[in-house]
């Protein structure tokens, strides 16, 4: 059955998953913490998470709803940013004294505003696409080669690009490149140490949905927001 035919039942559900902890995950990225003897931002805990939502949704839905669910949370993102700005901006009712607060909280640099959703949407783009070839090329086995094959290429994507458009001139090269080294390899490490989770549900989405796609002759263009009928087994 054509994948745009389909009604999913989960789909609807873990696409609002995966749009809201991208949120969450700007909203703490700026809190700088400290896990053992590594400084990283909060966002640490929940972003790589998004990630596997990028596996889950290729691997089971195919790439076109991975597309999907990339640009609405290209979206939120980017509406996040502008009403944190707005109300920023808005003068604070007589009485209210927590302005500084909620503007170190909500507030956004620029830089780092355009920065973070490039780098997003390449870094999650890179990902799906890695996921859907690899699937193609494997025929469908080895699955933990495209998880942790398409982290590898999808973080480190979104890990260069986050980086260097964030802090290019402000530090050293040598300082740039170790920041993106220690970030990223924490990030693919988090993908490897969650692949039994990822097994299980990628397994459990696929005999509730009766869905196995393979993009073999999908536009993995990403401003097409359609989908080509998939082959599934």
């Amino acid at each position: 059955m054509p994948q745009r035919a389909r009604r999913y039942k989960y789909l609807d559900i873990l696409t609002t998953m995966f749009v809201v902890i991208l949120l969450v995950s700007n909203l703490v990225a700026q809190k700088i913490c400290m896990i053992g003897p590594l400084a990283v931002s909060g966002a640490v805990l929940l972003f790589p998470i998004t990630y596997i939502f990028g596996d889950v949704f290729t691997e089971v839905y195919g790439f076109s709803s991975s597309r999907r669910a990339i640009w609405l949370g290209f979206f939120g993102t980017a509406l996040l940013y502008l009403v944190a700005a707005a109300v920023i901006a808005l003068p604070g009712a007589p009485g209210w004294k927590n302005q500084q607060a909620f503007a170190v909280v909500f507030g956004f640099i620029p830089r780092i505003v355009i920065a973070s959703l490039i780098a997003f949407w390449a870094g999650e783009f890179a990902n799906s696409y890695t996921m859907a070839r690899m699937k193609v090329l494997t025929n469908g086995r080895m699955l933990w080669t495209r998880t942790v094959g398409s982290t590898v290429v999808g973080q480190g994507v979104d890990t260069i690009l986050v980086i260097t458009l964030t802090f290019a001139g402000r530090y050293p090269v040598r300082t740039l490149v170790n920041i993106i080294v220690t970030g990223y390899l924490l990030k693919v490490a988090y993908e490897v140490l969650a692949t039994p989770a990822t097994y299980f549900v990628i397994g459990r989405l696929k005999a509730a949905e009766n869905s196995d796609p393979f993009d073999r002759d999908e536009d993995f263009n990403p401003f097409h927001l359609g989908g080509r009928d998939q082959e599934a087994v």
